[in-house]
């Protein structure tokens, strides 16, 4: 089956401090937005194996360069870590990595089933672009293994199994409008009434979030703005509303690392965009405008100042399974 899962925007993002635990306070309304990142999930072997255990145990991960640069590796990235804890969670703790390089399999040291699952992503979030793609991965591999493998744990479940391994997975695994607190884990359904139409810009070298967030602690002070004037553009709709209420405390921030975000956004609202602001922890920027009619102005306005420029619309759902063929052009997780 495939996973089809939306990146996200944050209409509203506070940094309320630094906990004592090292992470920080959140106050952030997000949505999800019309890119999507696909995850196949499959198991491969000799017919009426796929249900033993030794094939959840069993996965090769493999990462072909194919021009998606800033994707992380396996075992760092995300997707294969949220396998993983899925495994641990419903009592596999051996989950094993064979791990290969540019399509050279590497195979296990020591006597496994040919059963072995396979992960296949093809990526249509921006990488390290404050939209959380890799956070989207992990929730489309919570969804659809735990389908796969029978695993029958709730959305709730694998919404607090996400919480361990980011704090956007929780919601990526929900998906909507939703109000976040805490870390970011602890979510409350936003209404929302209508559709916006987003400018997304992408370009320049990526920003980690961490790098972001140290840059919080050293240039920012805590924020007491609230998410209320969002909020009530959400119920109404209204786009010229929301547009004023957007807000990111991590703006700041990022514009310190990329001073050069500052003239990107400037360039957006000369095209005729309501309003702009740094998706998440940045560098994507993303512009709110009237219509679709204007979204599309807008862009090709833009279009070459910016390595890639799409038009998206809000809200996306959430994340969606379904059986499918093996699609091509897949970037693999094997």
């Amino acid at each position: 089956m495939h996973v089809d899962v939306p990146a996200k925007i944050n209409l509203f993002l506070a940094v309320r401090g630094r906990r004592p635990d090292g992470y920080h306070e959140l106050t952030t309304v997000m949505q999800t937005v019309s890119l999507f990142d696909q995850l196949r999930v499959s198991i491969t072997g000799p017919p009426g194996r796929g249900q033993h255990p030794s094939t959840r145990r069993r996965m090769r991960v493999r990462l072909d360069d194919d021009g998606t640069a800033g994707l992380p590796v396996a075992p760092e990235n995300l997707a294969v870590l949220a396998a993983a804890a899925l495994g641990r969670a419903t009592g596999l703790p051996d989950v094993c990595l064979d791990v290969s390089v540019n399509g050279a399999v590497r195979e296990a040291s020591s006597p496994e089933s040919p059963s072995h699952t396979v992960l296949a992503l093809r990526k249509g979030i921006p990488v390290a672009a404050g939209m959380a793609g890799g956070s989207a991965d992990a929730a489309a591999a919570l969804l659809g293994l735990n389908d796969l493998w029978d695993c029958r744990l709730s959305r709730d479940e694998l919404r607090d199994l996400g919480g361990d391994l980011g704090s956007d997975v929780p919601f990526c695994v929900v998906g909507g409008t939703a109000l976040c607190t805490g870390t970011g884990t602890q979510l409350a359904r936003v209404l929302c009434r209508g559709e916006f139409h987003w400018v997304v810009c992408t370009g320049g070298e990526p920003l980690g979030t961490a790098e972001v967030y140290r840059a919080w602690d050293r240039y920012c002070r805590p924020g007491e703005v609230e998410p209320d004037a969002v909020l009530q553009a959400l119920r109404t709709p209204d786009a010229e509303a929301l547009a004023a209420a957007l807000h990111n405390d991590l703006e700041s921030a990022a514009l310190v690392l990329r001073p050069e975000l500052a003239g990107h956004k400037r360039a957006l609202l000369r095209a005729g965009a309501l309003g702009a602001l740094v998706a998440g922890s940045g560098p994507c920027i993303v512009a709110l405008c009237e219509d679709a009619e204007a979204a599309r102005a807008v862009a090709e306005e833009v279009r070459g100042r910016f390595a890639r420029v799409t038009t998206a619309r809000s809200p996306a759902g959430g994340a969606a399974m379904q059986p499918c063929d093996q699609p091509q052009g897949h970037r693999s997780l094997q």
